[in-house]
C-alpha cells in the first residue's frame, strides 16, 4: 500500500531548487549576510515553493541563539492601544522580522516589578537582542540592558545612554523648526507650544526646535508641558488660554495631544484655523480623522521601524551601535490653512535634517 506521507523538506532541497550551494541557503537563513540579491530571491522562492520550514530549535542549538527578538515598551500597557505610535511600529517591526523568519516577543515594563520580571527573562538567553520603546531618561531598564551586554537598539534617542546604545528617531529639532516656520508664514505671531514630557527625546528635542525657530520672539508664557496623551493635550490647552488669552497658534508634540488641545479650544469658543492655528507631529493616522483635519510633521514610521530592525540585527553579529536620524515632511490640512489662511490646497512638505 502507497504511503500518503510526504518528506520534509530539507535545506539539500532548498539549495537544490534556487541552484544554490548549501552554505548560501545557511546564510539566507541566519539574515541574508554575504548573499546576492539574485541569490537571495533564488532562495526565497525555493523555500515558498517546497515549503521548507525553518528548525528554530535545532538552529538555536547549534547557534547558542533563541532567534528572536523583544519588541520592549516602557510604558503602561494600556498606551499600546491608545497611542497610535506604537502600534504602528509594533506592526512594521514585526513584518520587518517576518521577512528574515523571526518571531517578535513583545514585553511591558512601565513598573519596578515588570522590569525585574523583563531582566530575568532577557538575561537568561530566551531572546537575542532588545527593540527598547519609548525610553524615559533615567530608565533603570536602560541602564540595566547596557550594563550587562544585552544587545538593545532604542526608538529615539535614549536620553543619557546615546554613546552605548544604537537608536533611530525622527528628526525631533529639524521637524518642530519646520513646523514653527509653517506657522509664522501664515501669519501667526503668538506662537504657543505643548511639549511632550522633558524626560523623552521628543519632549525634549521639539522644544529646542520650536525655541530655536522662534529665536528673539520665544515666550516661557507661551510653552506648556503635555504627557503625550488626549486629557494632557486638553489640560496643557486650557492653561495656555488662561494664560495667555491672545495667542493665535499652537505648535503640539503630538497628534493626540492635538486632538485633545482641538477639544479644549472648541469649549472655550475659539475657531480652528480662524482664531487659532493648530499644528501637530507624527502623521500616524489619527490626525487626517479630526475636526478639522491636522496640519502636521509626519514621521516616517515604515522606515523607522526597518531600521532599528536592521540596526539591532547588526548589533547582534558583533557590530557597534549606531544612530541613524530620519528626516520628517511637514503635511498640510485644514487646522492651519482654513479660514484666514485658506488657500485651497493639502500637500506634503518635506523637512530638511537640520
Amino acid at each position: 500500500m502507497a504511503s500518503t506521507s510526504r518528506r520534509r523538506p530539507t535545506i539539500l532541497d532548498v539549495a537544490a531548487a534556487a541552484g544554490v550551494s548549501r552554505g548560501t541557503v545557511s546564510r539566507v537563513i541566519n539574515g541574508g549576510h554575504w548573499v546576492s540579491p539574485e541569490a537571495l530571491a533564488a532562495v526565497q522562492e525555493a523555500i515558498r515553493k517546497t515549503g521548507y520550514q525553518i528548525n528554530h530549535h535545532a538552529r538555536s542549538l547549534v547557534t547558542g541563539r533563541s532567534n528572536s527578538v523583544a519588541f520592549l515598551l516602557t510604558e503602561p500597557q494600556h498606551l499600546l492601544f491608545e497611542d497610535p505610535n506604537f502600534a504602528i511600529l509594533l506592526r512594521g517591526v514585526a513584518q520587518a522580522l517576518s521577512k528574515r523568519g523571526m518571531p517578535l516577543l513583545l514585553m511591558v515594563a512601565s513598573t519596578a516589578e515588570e522590569r525585574e520580571q523583563v531582566l530575568a527573562y532577557v538575561s537568561g538567553g530566551h531572546i537575542d537582542g532588545v527593540l527598547l520603546i519609548s525610553s524615559h531618561a533615567g530608565n533603570p531598564i536602560a541602564e540595566a540592558l547596557a550594563r550587562k551586554g544585552i544587545p538593545t537598539v532604542a526608538c529615539g534617542a535614549p536620553l543619557g545612554f546615546e554613546a552605548r546604545i544604537g537608536y533611530v528617531g525622527a528628526d525631533e529639532i529639524g521637524g518642530a523648526r519646520h513646523m514653527t516656520r509653517h506657522l509664522r508664514e501664515i501669519g501667526r505671531i503668538r506662537i504657543a507650544t505643548i511639549t511632550g514630557p522633558m524626560d523623552m527625546p521628543g519632549g525634549r528635542l521639539r522644544l529646542e526646535g520650536f525655541r530655536w525657530e522662534l529665536g528673539e520672539d520665544f515666550d516661557p508664557e507661551l510653552v506648556a508641558h503635555g504627557d503625550y496623551s488626549r486629557d494632557g493635550g486638553a489640560r496643557a490647552m486650557a492653561e495656555l488660554l488662561e494664560r495667555r488669552p491672545d495667542l493665535d497658534a499652537v505648535f503640539v508634540a503630538s497628534d493626540l495631544m492635538a486632538a485633545g488641545a482641538l477639544t479644549a479650544l472648541r469649549a472655550a469658543g475659539r475657531r480652528v484655523p480662524e482664531d487659532v492655528a493648530v499644528g501637530g507631529f507624527d502623521d500616524s493616522g489619527l490626525a487626517a480623522t479630526l475636526d478639522p483635519p491636522l496640519t502636521t510633521m509626519r514621521q516616517p514610521f515604515e522606515r523607522i521601524s526597518s531600521e532599528i530592525v536592521r540596526l539591532l540585527l547588526d548589533v547582534i553579529e558583533g557590530s557597534d551601535a549606531a544612530a541613524v536620524t530620519l528626516p520628517t515632511a511637514l503635511v498640510v490640512r485644514q487646522s492651519t490653512i482654513g479660514g484666514r489662511d485658506r488657500d485651497d490646497q493639502d500637500g506634503e512638505e518635506p523637512g530638511p535634517i537640520l
